[in-house]
């Protein structure tokens, strides 16, 4: 399974889960002084790092967290936005020669009074828009919609059939969501409704009186589980109905962002990473998928406007090289 190991202490990168081996590794990743010995640090205030392991450090960082199961390449490709936006300071001043600038100049990194311009001028945490299209899928939105406990648990629900698509079922989990798309999961299917297999020894809320279940709808939530239940703005669910409607695209504004993320929105991790892509973008995609609005049509109307370019084309090198012979023109 590609799953397997994706807890490691040793390595401690949050995931899209509530496991509790999760909740601990985002523990040791907001207190990096509670465990210096982390090789992949998120502070970058004071490191020895050259500027290219800190970009590579945080990309590896906010990947594992934004569609690890995502291949990089196809990554870059199809969900890295063709437009990054610019978190960098609007003044840059050319390099004149080598050993002018600081490091963090050279990176194109905030600055004391770009920190200041931002405040005035409210200036949106923009670079964690990087990872719009990965919000938009399917078993993303499964996940987060709080219909599965993990997002490999999601993965597999919508693989196995067990998610419909406006009504349809849908077996794609690489499929991006457009505004007003409803998703729907199978009731039998959700773990939550089944009773655990084993009882915590160390169960905190064994204590408490519960109504009986005759009562209650028979939800059964895994302990340690609080600290991820929430629902992002973008998303509608409805519990009784196991459904859900992606009503529109993440956004962000003045010192908020809608996706969620365990790492700062305009902090070090993010803004890395955002250098990291800035530096390899994707080539130009001639058009993109069907699923995105129009995008058939485009590359139709594309393609015949090059099919007629290419017999004008011929033609003409025919006319010169005597091969159509042209009427005399009349006196």
């Amino acid at each position: 399974m590609r799953d397997v190991g994706v807890y490691s202490f040793a390595r401690a990168m949050p995931r899209m889960s509530w496991h509790p081996h999760n909740l601990y590794t985002l523990h040791l990743r907001s207190l990096p002084t509670s465990k210096p010995s982390l090789k992949r640090p998120t502070s970058f205030s004071q490191s020895e790092k050259t500027l290219f392991q800190q970009r590579w450090i945080a990309k590896a960082l906010a990947r594992a967290y934004h569609g690890d199961y995502i291949p990089e390449k196809i990554f870059q490709r199809w969900y890295v936005p063709e437009g990054l936006p610019n978190v960098r300071p609007a003044k840059r001043q050319a390099l004149a020669h080598y050993g002018t600038e600081s490091l963090e100049e050279y990176a194109g990194r905030k600055s004391e009074e770009y920190e200041e311009e931002e405040i005035k001028y409210s200036m949106a945490p923009v670079g964690s828009l990087m990872f719009t299209n990965v919000e938009r899928r399917i078993d993303t939105v499964v996940f987060r919609s709080c219909f599965a406990k993990s997002i490999y648990e999601a993965r597999r629900l919508v693989v196995h059939g067990n998610v419909r698509l406006n009504g349809k079922r849908h077996q794609n989990p690489n499929t991006r969501l457009k505004p007003g798309d409803m998703i729907s999961v199978d009731p039998r299917s959700m773990r939550f409704f089944k009773p655990p297999r084993d009882e915590y020894i160390d169960n905190p809320n064994a204590h408490l009186t519960s109504p009986p279940l005759t009562e209650l709808t028979p939800f059964h939530l895994p302990l340690f589980s609080s600290p991820h239940l929430f629902i992002p703005p973008y998303i509608e669910p409805s519990f009784p109905t196991c459904s859900a409607i992606y009503l529109r695209h993440p956004t962000a504004r003045p010192g908020y962002s809608e996706i969620p993320t365990p790492y700062a929105a305009d902090g070090e991790v993010i803004r890395f990473a955002w250098e990291w892509y800035s530096r390899r973008r994707p080539r130009v995609r001639r058009g993109d998928r069907e699923f995105e609005g129009g995008g058939k049509e485009k590359r139709e109307e594309r393609e015949k406007e090059r099919r007629e370019m290419e017999v004008m084309r011929r033609r003409e090198e025919r006319r010169r090289g005597g091969m159509i012979l042209t009427a005399p023109a009349s006196k």
